[in-house]
């Protein structure tokens, strides 16, 4: 008998336990603290003193429960994806436009694990949340029942009235709606955290609202004449996967990759052919690669998968739309594509080589489906010739996390079917035995950059010695920065490198862009969706000749 009443007093302890746990988990990486976990969380008294003042109305107590029980799960899921995309893209979580990245991340663990334990991870993810909600629904009942006095009753529902009121006041005053004289001894985090996602997503709402309408306005849209002034030049655009300004600002990485680009620079150079570096600011950092082309070819800021889909569905023209208008042959080399990508003709590319249909034979080196040195030697026989010119897009990503194993840079005449490369894709330890630890990712880091850029201007040099006079205008650029504890500097800038003759170079003198592949300080920094039409602009000679738009 005396065991039942200790067991009562048991479970009431973790049940208010639990509780406490969800209200007071933080939703940043940096507040993943004693400290935060320290600090009442002010809806605690108020969730409990609710609960006792209804115990003796059933129907509503088990209302009451259910909602509460719907609503700290939710809570608790918001909080974890800030948490995720602070950790990955430097911003917090928005339902409104992040629901992408469920059917994303079920694709990449598809292509990791397998389909089968894919699965089984998400059925996994489901009965977790809905257990989750199950456990909440058990801990309030456990408030709720026996049925309390009349009189605790009645002083619990004042108790919730009082303590409701100093976490508003709390709350507000961390929104800066009033100012309130003395703080209160812990927090309404929750709350606050509650209210910053209905206030986001409402603006989220609204400026989707209003991009769309601004995709729909493109001042090219029936302009001709378009890159007359390249005279049927190629055109070939680079994306080098994690890229950014932190290969040059971070004493971790600048002693690897300036020397890298220095050198390249010299090759580049001995070709004959002209080079100006500047800056570009992504609008996403960490990931989601698509959304940084997505901004560069349409001249929009698409940074996030709402604005992404709201850009493809307008009848705003890419610089491929533009391209094909201009009589240009299009594509895009997405080694990273392994699955249907009925986006690619919607961005303006007539042909489209998935990893599938570049052939290469070699093991994968993990997530990564091929070394970029063998994408960069492929992709022109495949493609085959075409009496048009060219505006091709090519996708790099050996530079993609996890980083491990880094390929190793081979003669171009023995890349072949790619299989050559199968002596580094398993070498080294595995992902899940060098994540473990973060300087031994950052040293990763280093290297595959490193990697992407030989692999880059190797092949750039070839080409133009290759070509002649006829070298193609070549643009290197970085899709966006790595995760935070990676680039470790607070930016969103990425390098950007345009590499052709100099008659062709010259044409942008006035973009005050640094002579070679070493961008300095005093370069301009523009955002990424400003470059679009500035280059249209500098290749089309009435565009030119007016000053652009």
């Amino acid at each position: 008998m005396r065991s039942r009443p200790i067991w009562r007093i048991a479970t009431l302890i973790l049940a208010t336990l639990l509780l406490y746990l969800a209200l007071a988990l933080p939703n940043t990486p940096a507040a993943m603290v004693a400290g935060t976990f320290i600090r009442l969380p002010l809806e605690l008294p108020v969730l409990i003193a609710l609960l006792l003042a209804v115990a003796a109305l059933p129907r509503l107590s088990r209302v009451l429960r259910v909602v509460l029980s719907v609503g700290l799960t939710a809570i608790v899921l918001l909080k974890l994806g800030d948490f995720i995309t602070f950790q990955t893209f430097s911003r917090p979580f928005n339902p409104i436009i992040d629901t992408f990245m469920f059917p994303a991340g079920m694709n990449l663990l598809t292509g990791t694990l397998g389909r089968p334990m894919a699965l089984a991870v998400a059925v996994a993810a489901i009965l977790a949340v809905l257990a989750l909600a199950v456990l909440f629904f058990a801990a309030m009942t456990r408030w709720s029942r026996p049925v309390p006095p009349v009189a605790v009753r009645r002083w619990a529902g004042l108790f919730a009235v009082v303590f409701a009121v100093i976490a508003i006041a709390d709350a507000g005053r961390w929104l800066r709606i009033w100012d309130v004289p003395q703080n209160p001894v812990g927090n309404a985090a929750t709350t606050r955290l509650a209210v910053l996602h209905a206030q986001r997503s409402g603006i989220a709402a609204r400026k989707l609202a209003e991009y769309r309408k601004a995709a729909d306005q493109d001042p090219f849209a029936d302009a001709t004449g378009l890159f007359d002034l390249l005279a049927g030049r190629d055109v070939l655009v680079v994306f080098i996967e994690s890229y950014g300004r932190t290969s040059f600002d971070n004493p971790l990485y600048r002693p690897t990759h300036v020397p890298t680009l220095r050198s390249a620079e010299h090759d580049v150079a001995a070709t004959g052919l002209a080079m100006r570096s500047g800056w570009l600011t992504s609008p996403i950092a960490g990931g989601q690669s698509w959304l940084a082309h997505g901004t560069f070819a349409s001249g929009l800021r698409t940074g996030d998968q709402a604005r992404y889909g709201a850009m493809l569905a307008s009848s705003r023209q890419t610089l491929f739309h533009l391209a094909n208008a201009a009589g240009y042959r299009t594509a895009a080399v997405m080694p990273a594509i392994t699955l249907p990508w009925p986006e690619g003709p919607m961005i303006g590319f007539q042909r489209i080589l998935p990893a599938a249909d570049l052939g290469y034979a070699g093991e994968p080196f993990n997530w990564i489906t091929m070394p970029d040195q063998y994408t960069l030697s492929a992709w022109p026989d495949l493609l085959g010739e075409d009496p048009r010119p060219d505006f091709i897009q090519i996708a790099l990503i050996s530079s993609h996390a996890p980083w491990v194993p880094v390929p190793r840079m081979v003669d171009w005449a023995d890349v072949g079917d790619g299989r050559i490369f199968d002596q580094w894709a398993t070498s080294g330890d595995p992902p899940k035995v060098v994540w473990r630890d973060r300087d031994r990712v950052r040293d990763q880091y280093r290297q595959a950059i490193d990697y992407a850029l030989q692999a880059t201007f190797s092949f750039v040099t070839r080409r133009a010695a290759a070509t002649g006079e006829d070298a193609p205008l070549v643009i290197v650029l970085g899709d966006h920065q790595p995760a935070p504890f990676v680039s470790q500097i607070e930016s969103r800038d990425v390098p950007v490198h345009l590499i052709g003759p100099p008659r062709v170079i010259d044409r942008l003198d006035g973009w005050a862009f640094t002579d070679g592949l070493v961008p300095d300080d005093s370069t301009p920094v523009w955002p990424m969706e400003s470059f679009r039409d500035r280059f249209v602009s500098a290749f089309s000679s009435g565009l030119a000749a007016s000053g652009g738009t």
